[in-house]
């Protein structure tokens, strides 16, 4: 049966290899091939393309192990990646849609999955915890690009970027009247990792900053020049811009939908860097169309890739990048590294760097 193009297979260090082709070892590897690499037969999935795609150190730390590799060009549906399992020990996974029944299948050869990045709101989580099987993250790895990239998209809007750079590109020298961020008030749902670094930045083009969060960092807010707001309704009603770094919950998902925006500023600016569910995508569509929501700049959206008719796409008030806010060289290459350190601490017994459902054993460098 002819393979799907975008999976292929080889086993890292062999003159065959393929998949990192563009990634060899150099001679005196910093991660030389071990002699005795925990699981030598284990069979490992490999589907987030900004680690394949970026070079570093993480090929070599994943080559030493001599581990056989698979490749896929996530992120994958659950059929993709349920054509994938049955004979895979081990997944370095990145939005990938993980249900049970992609589980179902995987075991018993599944022995662990390590998420490449924080969020895993497309895993279920439950499910790996039932199966046994220990689901590992690599939080604070990319807060800093992260925060960057809302900034990126704020100015974007701000400034007329795409508007000036396609005039000019075309021959033409047309110029629109833009904003300043200075003295403007943002408000920040969701004041973590993320969150804060965005606090940072926002202080330094001059801006007020309101944030709300259910553990709040009274230090921080007091170095920062926070303002607590005592729920999310009292960020609404003040801030000229809503940068939402919230995880995707039950109780987030369609946070910003028609009712709420109806109680924030008119001509309130929206950015969201965190996942494309947190705000219904025909109710935000149809306030960018009024002027009740000024702009929106988002990196992620509620499908990913979106079809060609997503409503969001085509509104000269909204700005999309292709889910890219983490993709820095500096960040790929920490998040990378700690997705195989994880792998590689728990093949060996170890306790990783973090874990989803800490109460998962690995045992003597088995995992069960």
């Amino acid at each position: 049966m002819t393979k799907p193009a975008w999976l292929f297979s080889t086993t890292i260090g062999r003159q065959t290899a393929r998949a990192f082709s563009r990634h060899k070892r150099p001679a005196g590897s910093l991660y030389p091939t071990l002699k005795n690499p925990p699981f030598s037969m284990l069979r490992v999935l490999v589907t987030t393309t900004s680690f394949q795609d970026t070079s570093g150190p993480h090929h070599d730390l994943l080559a030493s192990a001599g581990w056989e590799i698979v490749t896929a060009r996530g992120p994958l549906n659950e059929a993709d990646t349920l054509a994938l399992m049955g004979d895979i020990d081990a997944f370095i996974c990145g939005d990938d849609l993980i249900t049970e029944a992609v589980l179902a299948k995987a075991q018993p050869r599944l022995k662990v999955i390590s998420k490449y990045g924080i969020g895993v709101d497309k895993i279920d989580v439950a499910a790996c915890t039932a199966r046994g099987i220990p689901l590992l993250f690599t939080p604070g790895v990319n807060h800093t690009t992260v925060a960057e990239h809302v900034f990126l998209l704020m100015l974007a809007l701000q400034k007329h970027l795409l508007f000036h750079t396609d005039s000019t590109r075309a021959g033409r020298w047309e110029r629109k009247t833009g904003h300043e961020l200075w003295n403007k008030t943002i408000g920040i749902v969701g004041l973590g990792r993320i969150g804060k670094e965005v606090a940072v930045r926002a202080n330094a083009f001059g801006m007020k900053v309101i944030a709300y969060d259910l553990y709040w960092d009274e230090a921080f807010a007091d170095a920062n020049q926070v303002k607590r707001a005592d729920t999310v309704d009292d960020i609404y009603a003040v801030a000229d811009y809503l940068s939402l770094h919230t995880n995707l919950t039950p109780e987030t998902r369609d946070m910003v939908r028609a009712e709420t925006i109806a109680k924030m500023k008119e001509g309130v600016q929206i950015f969201n860097c965190a996942r494309g569910e947190i705000v219904h995508t025909a109710d935000m569509a149809a306030a960018l169309k009024t002027g009740r929501v000024g702009g929106y700049g988002a990196d992620v959206l509620d499908e990913e890739p979106p079809p060609p008719d997503h409503p969001l796409l085509h509104l000269p008030n909204c700005v999309i990048t292709p889910h890219v806010g983490s993709r820095t060289q500096e960040s790929v290459v920490r998040q990378a590294t700690k997705a195989v350190e994880n792998l590689l601490m728990v093949a060996r017994g170890e306790k990783p760097h973090a874990q989803i459902n800490p109460d998962v054993p690995f045992v003597n460098g088995k995992l069960r």
